[in-house]
């Protein structure tokens, strides 16, 4: 599993201009799944987005986790993590998993997250949608199980 993680003060997603999806101040997660992954891989970033200590303290320094600061998470499926690039000039998404796989850990890995006390928001698994956000410090980093 791969996740673009970026800290946020509010993002929403939207499907056919209904907002489905929305928060304030805590993650906005791009998702991919890729068909290795199992629900050790969805446990394993379900804990480490929840407790990266990447949100200021008082003394600005990066010390509070989202927990810390009981910050919310919108999370996005985003197959297009997976594409390749590095031949031609269209991206192959053959590492991508396929839909049925993917949903099934992307539904888990926003169900460890919801046990671990946060809330979660998303968008709709395979619409085409619009994501909006606002990208605190900015704060960008990118997770993955595998690596």
């Amino acid at each position: 599993m791969r996740i673009v993680l970026q800290r946020v003060t509010e993002a929403a997603v939207t499907v056919e201009d209904n907002v489905v999806g929305q928060i304030g101040h805590g993650l906005m997660l791009l998702v991919g799944v890729t068909h290795e992954d199992t629900e050790k891989d969805a446990a394993y970033l379900a804990e480490k987005a929840v407790n990266l200590r990447i949100f200021e303290d008082e003394q600005e320094k990066m010390n509070l986790s989202l927990l810390d600061v009981a910050g919310s998470i919108l999370s996005i499926s985003q197959f297009t993590l997976f594409g390749d690039c590095r031949k031609g000039r269209r991206p192959n998404f053959m590492a991508a998993a396929k839909p049925d796989q993917a949903s099934v850990l992307y539904e888990k890995f926003n169900a460890l997250l919801r046990e671990k006390g946060i809330t979660v928001e998303t968008g709709i698994f395979g619409a085409m949608m619009d994501v909006s956000f606002t990208n605190n410090g900015p704060v960008t980093l990118i997770l993955d199980s595998k690596e």
